[in-house]
């Protein structure tokens, strides 16, 4: 007992797993009891069982198993999560109480199995029962069939599947326990009395005598049919109807409805399929072929046997259906072909609709063996074409019927209609609409008049059998050239027509109605025409019920359609002789009327059309004789009437008769050649026009046209025919297109467009631009063979109607528009409406050619040879074929199969051009592609799962041709898709999802078969592959559009557990963004008032059915917009639905709802909602926001917001672009949502909407800066950055947009708070990001100052200097204008910032902050980013005033010049680098205080500085004067734009310095010019090669042309001799970089001309090395030699090109050695050999270099001898230098020079002796001195001392003393040697009589003993000048000395090896020289100053007290 109260203790859930079977028994029975009082289905109380529930059903201990068993069934009744248990539950069951002796056991359990199929998880059941089935254990075997057989007898065949019980039952007739014999026999009954004979064929297999036993069991079974007694949770409803016609004894009332659902069950669904393909004999096709017929009989026996099989597996059974139509085709034999006609007929039995494939194979084949006149033949070959006709459309064969409709042959013209008669019994009224019937009829009337009386039995039965399914309405209008007799006898042919499955036919008329609706089929809508009957009949027959009051149509049908015939059918009138017409009218005309008509005086004739015309007026229209009245009127002289009153009234009364009249087409017959005679007759052709017109209403326009353009052509009258064509194309616009022949007016057209009257000519082209604004493009095809100067003239008519659209018919035929009024609607879905239909009659006009006789049987084997050359050759030609043809018919033989199997080819090249041959295919042969998408079309499909995309693109191009000829049905139709979607083929499945996401939604209706792909759509959705997960749930909501919510949750129930929840989920979802189907194109309103827009399709062919959903559109405007609604169009519900759409559209978009944003901000802090922060938008976000603009968004504007369809997106952006200033405060209320949504959208790649969003954000900003809002972080953070990631689109203009926004947001967000964002947009994946991320930093630091870089700059800058190594060269560019923009605001100290950087980024850098210095002087006057950003915004507090200028070394002096670069000149005395806007600041009150102490402390430093240059000689030197007049600063002002930045600018400079340079008598002016042009030259040649050419942006032409541009200025300057040798040695150095530079560039040689572009550069070089000072030259070249082997960045071939310079130099020496100064040269080669000796220049990749010296030397040593060695006196120290022996040994001159000049050589041996003896002290000297400079004491004396030295000895080296010494002591020592020699400048002005020269010159004279110009000292004073920031003063000054005084340039200073000056030693000086000519310019021609020397007549001291007063008042006031 102690053990017993343990566990009495436990709660029930451990009980019922207690060890103890008494605790479990307890337990049970105590969750029994707590199971039923548990009232909540969701109590978690519930989840504890969960996994104990198996344990209850499967307990070892009997009793307690039967207590567990009641225990599970509660719990499965009662509990919502019993649902997860079924498998594991119902499996314990199976397999451990099916076996149980209890029958109380077996009862619970199979009660429990009962219950879960109520709570829908019948597939989970019947899958464990059928396992059970496979037990050995033969009790469970029978209690699983009685499970069952339970299950189906009360749930029924709907819900318990029966085709895998269907499957496994013959097995269980074979068992050998009788008791399982016994049970399936029962289980077989019970599926017999829910399917009746569909069970049948699947039991065939079993014993007779079972068979015999189960057929007796059958016949007992009563006829009422089976019906559900217990449903499922879902189907309540359906119990509750149950139990109420149960009890009010109606239960029978639907049971013809039932008995219909009952025997909709097709046994071949539940039949097995069998592979035969694989069981052909191998010698089939051997013997198919053989020469006798016995073997042959064999081969299609032994098929036959096989084909016999009632369900077979697909597979590709072309080339047997190939062998067997090639027996019925041309075997002689009959008994083979009647076997191969079997065999087919199997074939399509078993096959159904995958057979499809092959019947436009067969049918022609079959249909031409009808000639054969043997019965059993015969016979066998209706079971073949009636077996096929089931597997595929009536559309798809008719022009293969057609074809054989005229054929000689009687025989087959008869079984072809019979053919036609039987498959119309398989139609209804949706499958065969009057598009298809059409074609048909006119046919079969024609055999009805045929000779042989078979022929025509066969026409009426057809017919009669049309008219049964189609109805009477449908057919009449086809039939009326039919006279009664013939009519009759089709109407008893349709009497005895017998519809399978006794189904009505349309034609009963109304007393059929009701019969009509319980046939299900003709009810059902034509895209489901291929679909099995409806499980619910009510709804179809309630449909079909409710259909005339939705079209509109009284509820007397019957008497309305007696009206209807009795008034609108066409007035069929005999011809009159012309006494009873003089009968007829003497009844209703005045006698004096008729007696005047023919008078000889024209005034009686005048007075007799008077009466005529009133008494037609009063006429009554039923006794108006129209024929009688046209004939009188036609009367002598009729039509030849001379006076133009008479005729005049004559045809007035023409046009009123037709009006009034019944006037038929053979009274129009009389008068129409009378009114065409007279159409051009200036006095009555608009009569005639008239009366023509009112004919064109009586007897229809196609009609009219067609006599009217005959008879004209007929005449030969030009004016005539132009007239008429006029008449035609003003009539076609006012009655529409409908109807008319195209082909009718082609010929007469072609014919007036090769007339030779003009007028003709373009009345023929006016018409046919008409024409083409109904047909569209297709009208061209036409006229693609006229001349190219008259198609010129059609195209440019075409080109004026393009984008016009068709206008509204003003006029319609009488009894079209009646007919119309009582036929609205009926056709309304009938092949896509009026529009598709004028579309298919436009491509059926097109000429076509029948091909399938090119398509030989050569042609085929090529293409499918073994060798891939010869495949390509067949290809080859069956393309030329199709181009050759142009449009072809459907009848293309074999080349289907053929091409198909091209498609797998392994050459994926052949398959490219299978794909292309395809694309044209669907050109050539149009609408007719139908027939070919399942023989061709799905095979297309499977190479979309290639593993090449280039292949798979090609695929999906093909695919879209083909789906734009033949619409989506023919694609869905059957099992194909399906199948290809279960191909585990990731790209197949992303392919053909993505492209049914984008077609579905586009459709109005689908087949049914589009539900067999569900599986594989969820089997996707699981996929391993994410983008095929991604393209399954962008494509679930369309498939849910179509099938609906609740099927495709019933497919999901067939998963498993765990996929099964994952689904449903995804479907929840997909359920809410579910796009609406497209709208049916809708009437405007019956009768006159619609159009009849025929061009819809054809003119718009290349857009499928999609744009169905746009055609609303209009309508829906006009009635929003209150524009009267059209007749008839009011009264109809859809309009009138939309009307009041539009009303609730008028109300507020947003609703503002206070504190609602800070009620979300909350939110999302508390973390009660998700953060607004992904990668891609899941859809919990989705929902989310989804939730959240609810409240705040019209509901309206949500449907369209979230519209699966974008221009609903862009619809709805429109009416908030149009709202934003009226709803401002709710939009900002609603402003989170709104950026929310929007940043949704930048995840779309639609471009149409993301233009639309950006435009909408452009608005919204400049709103919110109005309204002076300021985002908060909670928007800013769920915005910005997704905006960011826009700005690498790769459209410019999204990008340019983007941009525009983000320097909008600063106005409504701090920059400080943008910049981080930006930073996180640098590290993404995509270039463009990031380079454009780093542009807009650079441009908030220019904008804003350092203070924006957050969280603080020295992190930031690392960050972005990481980026100028970057591999990308745009990202590279922007990494470093970032970095030049840091440097413009902070100088020096960026260097710091940016941390390390590897060598060749540094030295990037250093390169891009000089070239930005260089540009910043070039161009002053242009403001920078930030101070236009100032000016704009000057209120914005992150502006700054204060910018550190962009120079190398900036100091304070410049400082406060680029502070106020902006500034006006308010006071012209000051230099404008001086100048503040003192007003702007003085104004603004509301600056901080520290500004002013920044400018004061600058103000401090100035005054100082600005004295060093007082003393200065008054006296101008001539250079001087002439560089200032205005010819000078003109040239000056001009030569700083060549190397501007912008390319026009630059190009405009360029070509005025040409004109100047090409006029000899003005070139001089640039005199004295040419380094300072050379170097802007340069400079454009660097600023081209780095920025523009990596420029995506520029356009290569403009490039090009600057180039050009540069090329030829200097081809001008450097062929006029005077002008070249100014050009010094330093800038011809850079100017042969640049040059060679572009001579190597590959981006030129790609350029358009790129390759001429470097002829002309050759040609330059060539030029500049003639024409240049030679000695410069060589030294030019020497260096730039020296460079290029140094540095090994540039051009491979940099090196080699400059040698080859230097060879011509050499080759040219004779000529010029004696003008070459040989010291320099020689000076040159010796720093070259300096720094490459002998051995270093050996070790370089070529000895060209070493060979290029020596060849050098040796030509000098060649042409001057031994005197060489006299010119090495530039050289210090020559016996350590390489040169001195290298030219010895030349020479061969021994080494002492005694010989040779001996008192020169004792000179010169003395001075060295003295050197060599100074060395020691001179090393001495030097290290006492940097000693002292060392430390601190003596620093200053040791620098003046050093000064001194180099004074004295200016050769001294100082080399070696610097060379290990820090980079910072290096620049002290050349800072305080600066000094010095600035302080002894000022003090001293003695000039010197020695000069040191630039270019290492020792001497002031050449060595042509010319004096150097002053311009060239003037250029080095600037160099120095520049360097200590006095550039500018200097030029403001009033003169200079006369002989500036020269120093040496620091690298002199501290460098005893000569240097040789690059032009960039002068870039500062020449670069200011620009600027400040430039400004001289600007003051010249704007200031009012009355001089030029005005310019500084007040003192500078002046200015700056002035300045500092002002300065002082801005801070006393702001403080």
């Amino acid at each position: 007992m102690g053990d017993d109260s343990e566990w009495m203790k436990l709660p029930t859930d451990q009980k019922c797993e207690h060890k103890v079977w008494k605790a479990r028994l307890s337990g049970y029975e105590e969750a029994v009891k707590l199971f039923q009082k548990i009232t909540d289905e969701k109590s978690p109380e519930w989840g504890k069982y969960l996994g104990l529930l198996k344990k209850f059903v499967t307990d070892s201990n009997a009793v307690a198993q039967l207590k567990g068993l009641e225990a599970a069934l509660e719990f499965v009744s009662n509990a919502h999560v019993a649902s997860k248990t079924t498998g594991e539950v119902v499996s314990g069951v199976v397999s451990k109480v099916f076996n149980q002796p209890k029958a109380r056991a077996k009862e619970l359990g199979a009660d429990i199995c009962m219950m879960y199929i109520e709570i829908e998880k019948v597939e989970v059941v019947q899958d464990e029962l059928l396992k059970g089935l496979d037990n050995k254990n033969p009790k469970i075997v029978v209690t699983c069939l009685d499970t069952l057989r339970r299950a189906l007898s009360e749930y029924g065949s709907k819900i318990v599947t029966l085709k895998p019980i269907v499957k496994i039952l013959p097995k269980q007739f074979e068992s050998r326990e009788k008791a399982v014999r016994d049970e399936a026999k029962l289980l077989a009954v019970e599926i017999y009395r829910w399917i009746r004979d569909a069970i049948r064929p699947s039991l065939q297999t079993i014993n007779s005598v079972q068979l015999k036993d189960l057929e007796e069991e059958f016949v007992k079974l009563p006829s009422a049919p089976a019906k559900q007694t217990r449903f499922l949770r879902s189907q309540q409803d359906l119990k509750a109807k149950f139990m109420n016609q149960s009890a009010e004894g109606g239960a029978d009332s639907d049971g013809d409805d039932e008995e219909d659902a009952v025997v909709a069950v097709d046994p071949y669904e539940l039949l097995e399929a069998v592979d035969i393909l694989a069981k052909i004999p191998k010698d089939f096709y051997d013997k198919i072929e053989a020469k006798k017929w016995q073997e042959r009989k064999e081969a299609l026996e032994a098929v036959e046997i096989l084909a016999k099989k009632p369900k077979l597996e697909n597979g590709d059974y072309g080339d047997l259906v190939r062998a067997l139509k090639k027996v019925v085709g041309k075997d002689a034999n009959v008994m083979l072909v009647t076997l191969a006609a079997k065999c087919l007929t199997g074939l399509a039995t078993g096959l159904r609709k995958k057979f499809g494939t092959y019947s436009s194979q067969v049918v022609p084949t079959i249909l031409e063996k009808f000639k054969e006149k043997k019965p059993q033949v015969v016979l066998a070959l209706q079971e073949a074409i009636d077996a096929i006709f089931l597997t595929t459309t009536l559309q798809n064969l008719s022009e293969d019927i057609l074809s054989v409709m005229d054929n000689k042959n009687p025989s087959i013209k008869q079984q072809a209609s019979l053919y036609l008669a039987r498959s119309f019994r398989h139609c209804t009224q949706a499958t065969l609409p009057k598009s298809v019937l059409k074609p048909f009829c006119a046919a079969l009337v024609k055999q009805v008049n045929d000779s042989a009386p078979e022929v025509r039995d066969a026409a009426f039965d057809a017919l009669g059998t049309a008219m049964k399914v189609a109805g009477e309405k449908a057919v009449n209008p086809f039939l009326a050239d039919l006279d009664k007799l013939k009519l009759d006898r089709i109407k008893e042919s349709s009497d005895k027509v017998e519809l399978p499955g006794g189904k009505k036919g349309a034609g009963g008329g109304a007393g059929d109605k009701k019969a009509a609706a319980k046939a299900p089929p003709p009810a059902e809508a034509p895209a489901k025409a291929s679909a099995p009957p409806r499980k619910n009949p009510s709804a179809a027959a309630s449909k079909s019920a409710s259909g005339p009051p939705k079209k509109g149509k009284p509820a007397s049908a019957a008497g309305g359609k007696a009206k209807k015939t009795s008034d609108n059918k066409e007035v069929i009138e005999t011809e009159l002789s012309i006494e009873a017409c003089e009968d007829l009218a003497g009844g209703v005309l005045p006698a004096s009327c008729l007696q005047q008509l023919d008078s000889a005086n024209w005034k009686e004739r005048l007075a007799s059309m008077e009466e005529f015309q009133r008494a037609v007026e009063t006429m009554d229209k039923g006794q108006m004789p129209c024929q009688a009245l046209v004939r009188m009127l036609a009367k002598k002289p009729g039509w030849k009437e001379t006076n133009f009153q008479v005729m005049q009234l004559k045809l007035r009364i023409v046009a009123l008769i037709a009006q009034k009249g019944q006037f038929s087409k053979t009274s129009a017959n009389v008068v129409l050649d009378g009114l065409v005679d007279k159409v051009s007759d200036v006095k009555c052709g608009g009569n005639a026009k008239e009366g023509l017109t009112a004919i064109g209403e009586a007897c229809s326009l196609p009609w009219t046209a067609e006599q009217v353009v005959s008879i004209a052509f007929g005449q030969k009258n030009p004016k005539n025919q132009a007239e008429t064509l006029n008449w035609l194309a003003n009539a076609m616009k006012e009655f529409g297109f409908a109807g008319i022949n195209v082909k009718g007016f082609i010929n007469n057209v072609k014919t007036a467009l090769g007339a030779t009257n003009p007028a003709i000519r373009i009345a023929a082209i006016t018409l046919l631009g008409v024409m083409h604004l109904y047909m569209g493009a297709p009208l061209r095809m036409f006229f693609e063979d006229e001349k190219p100067a008259l198609l010129a003239q059609i195209d440019a008519e075409f080109e004026k109607m393009q984008g016009q659209s068709p206008p509204a018919p003003t006029r319609f035929n009488k009894r079209a528009a009646a007919e119309e009024a009582g036929d609205d609607g009926d056709e309304q879905d009938e092949d896509g409406g009026a529009a598709a239909g004028g579309g298919q009659d436009i491509m059926d006009l097109l000429p076509r050619t029948d091909i399938s006789d090119k398509i030989t049987s050569d042609l085929v084997s090529k293409i499918g040879d073994k060798n891939w050359k010869i495949r390509k050759e067949g290809l080859d030609e069956a393309a030329a074929i199709l181009s050759e043809a142009k449009f072809v018919t459907t009848n293309i033989g074999e080349l289907p199969l053929t091409l198909k199997e091209r498609l797998g080819d392994s050459n994926k090249i052949l398959v490219q051009q299978t794909l292309t041959i395809l694309q044209q295919l669907a050109i050539a042969m149009g609408p007719g592609l139908k027939q070919h998408v399942k023989a061709l079309g799905i095979p297309i499909i499977t190479v979309l799962g290639d593993s090449k995309s280039n292949v798979r693109a090609a695929a999906m191009t093909t695919l879209q041709a083909w789906v734009e000829q033949t619409g989506m049905k023919d694609w869905l139709e059957g099992e194909d898709l399906s199948e290809e979607l279960k191909r585990e083929n990731p790209f197949l499945r992303q392919e053909v999802l993505g492209w049914l996401a984008e077609k579905l939604p586009t459709l109005r209706a689908v087949p049914a078969d589009l539900m067999l792909c569900v599986p594989q759509l969820y089997a996707c959705l699981e996929d391993r592959n994410g983008d095929v997960r991604k393209r399954a749930q962008d494509a679930l909501p369309t498939f849910m559009m179509h099938l609906g919510f609740e099927k495709m949750i019933k497919a999901a129930g067939k998963l498993k557990t765990s996929s099964k929840d994952q689904v449903v989920g995804m479907l929840e979802k997909a359920r809410a963004v579910m796009p609406a189907k497209p709208a049916a194109p809708t009437k405007a309103g019956g009768g006159k008032d619609s159009a009849e827009p025929s061009r819809a399709s054809s003119a718009s062919r290349s857009q499928p059915a999609s744009d169905d959903s746009v055609d609303s559109k209009p309508e829906a405007k006009k009635i929003r917009g209150g524009a009267p609604a059209k007749k008839g169009a009011a009264g109809k519900k859809p309009p009138a639905k939309g009307g009041k759409d539009e009303e609730d559209k008028t109300g507020p978009i947003f609703v503002l709802i206070p504190n609602a944003k800070e009620q979300r901000i909350k939110e999302e802090k508390q973390l009660k909602i998700l953060k607004w922060n992904f990668n891609t938008p899941r859809d919990e976000y989705l929902e989310q926001l989804k939730t959240q603009m609810t409240t705040c968004f019209a509901k309206w504007l949500m449907d369209e917001l979230y519209h699966f369809d974008f221009q609903r997106h862009v619809k709805a952006i429109g009416v908030m672009i149009e709202r934003l200033d009226s709803e401002s405060d709710a939009t900002i209320s609603c402003l989170d949502l709104i950026l929310k949504w929007f940043t949704l959208r930048f995840f779309d790649t639609n471009t149409t909407v993301l233009m639309k969003v950006l435009e909408y954000l452009k608005l919204v900003f400049v709103m919110l800066k109005e309204e002076d809002y300021h985002l908060t972080e909670y928007e800013a953070n769920s915005f910005i950055p997704y905006l960011i990631l826009k700005v690498g689109e790769s459209k410019d203009v999204v990008r340019k947009d983007v941009r525009i926004i983000l320097t909008m947001l600063c106005k409504v967000y701090p920059a400080s708070k943008i910049f981080p964002f930006l930073m996180d947009g640098t590290k993404s994946k995509n270039s463009k990001q990031r380079a454009e991320c780093l542009e807009e930093l650079g441009c908030l630091i220019e904008g804003y100052g350092m203070n924006v870089c957050q969280p603080v700059p020295a992190k930031s800058m690392k960050e972005i200097a990481v980026h100028i190594g970057d591999r990308d060269t745009s990202v590279r560019n922007a990494a470093l204008n970032t970095v030049v923009a840091v440097y413009n605001a902070c100088g020096e100290q960026v260097y710091k910032l940016i941390g390390n950087l590897s060598e060749k980024d540094m030295s990037m850098l250093e390169e891009r902050i000089k070239r930005s210095a260089k540009k910043a002087a070039a161009a002053p006057a242009k403001p920078s980013v930030a101070e236009r950003t100032q000016k704009e915004n000057p209120t914005n507090p992150n502006a700054t005033f204060l910018r550190k200028p962009a120079q190398e070394a900036p100091n304070k002096l410049n400082q406060a010049r680029q502070n106020n670069q902006h500034s006006e000149s308010s006071h012209p005395a000051v230099p404008r680098e001086f100048q503040l806007d003192l007003d702007m600041i003085e104004r603004d009150q509301s600056r901080v205080c520290e500004m002013p102490d920044l400018v004061q402390h600058k103000l401090e430093e100035l005054l100082e500085p600005m004295m060093i240059p007082e003393p200065k000689i008054h006296s101008v030197s001539p250079n001087y004067d002439e560089l200032h007049n205005s010819t000078a600063s003109t040239i000056n002002f001009v030569i700083s734009q060549v190397a501007s930045g912008d390319i026009n600018t630059s190009i405009q400079a360029l070509a005025q310095i040409d004109e100047v340079l090409r006029q000899e008598d003005k070139a001089e002016v640039m005199s004295g010019h040419i380094d300072q042009f050379l170097i802007a030259t340069f400079m454009q040649l660097r600023l081209i090669n780095s920025t523009h050419m990596a420029d995506e942006r520029l356009d290569k032409r403009d490039i090009l042309k600057l180039y050009s541009c540069i090329i030829g200025n200097m081809l001008s300057l450097f062929s006029m001799d005077f002008l070249a040798r100014e050009a010094s040695m330093g800038v011809l150095k850079d100017l042969m970089h640049g040059v060679i530079t572009l001579m190597l560039d590959s981006r030129v040689e790609d350029m358009e001309d790129g390759q001429q572009l470097i002829k002309s550069t050759n040609v330059l070089v060539v030029r500049v090395l003639e024409k240049s000072h030679q000695t410069n030259m060589i030294s030019a070249l020497l260096v730039l030699l020296q460079d290029s082997l140094v540095t090994t960045a540039g051009p491979p071939k940099f090196s080699e090109l400059v040698m080859k310079c230097l060879w011509r130099m050499t080759r040219h020496l004779p000529e010029t050695i004696d003008s070459i100064n040989l010291d320099r040269i020689l000076l040159d080669v010796h720093n070259f050999m300096k720094v490459f000796p002998k051995e270093k220049l050996k070790q370089v990749k070529n000895d060209i270099p070493h060979r290029t010296l020596k060849t050098l030397l040796h030509t000098l040593c060649k042409l001057t001898g031994p005197k060489i060695l006299d010119h090495l006196s530039m050289i210090e120290n020559r016996n350590e230098s390489e040169l001195e022996a290298h030219l010895r040994q030349v020479v061969r001159q021994p080494g002492n020079l005694s010989g040779l000049k001996s008192d020169r050589g004792n000179e010169k041996g003395g001075l060295r002796t003295d050197e060599r003896m100074s060395k020691a002290k001179v090393s001495d000297i030097l290290s006492e001195i940097f000693k002292k400079i060392g430390s601190k004491e003596n620093t200053k004396e040791g620098l003046t001392e050093l000064y001194e030295y180099k004074q004295k000895y200016s050769d001294a080296d100082l080399e070696p003393f610097l060379k290990n010494t820090s980079q910072f002591f290096q620049s002290y020592v050349e800072r305080g040697l600066r000094m010095i020699d600035s302080e002894r400048e000022g003090k001293s002005h003695i000039l010197t009589s020695a000069v040191i020269p630039q270019h290492g010159v020792d001497s002031s004279l050449t060595s042509n003993n010319e004096e150097l110009k002053p311009a060239v000292y003037y250029e080095r004073l600037k160099i120095l000048r520049q360097r200590q920031g006095l550039e500018n003063t200097s030029r403001q000054g009033g003169g200079v000395e006369d002989e500036p005084q020269q120093r040496p340039p620091i690298s002199s200073l501290l460098s005893s090896k000569p240097s040789v000056a690059s032009s960039t030693d002068m870039l500062h000086s020449k670069l200011s020289q620009l600027k400040e000519s430039r400004e001289m310019y600007q003051q010249e021609h704007n200031a009012h100053a009355n001089s030029p020397a005005h310019t500084r007549s007040a003192s500078p001291a002046a200015n700056l007290d002035d300045l500092k007063k002002r300065l002082e008042r801005i801070k006393s006031n702001r403080q």
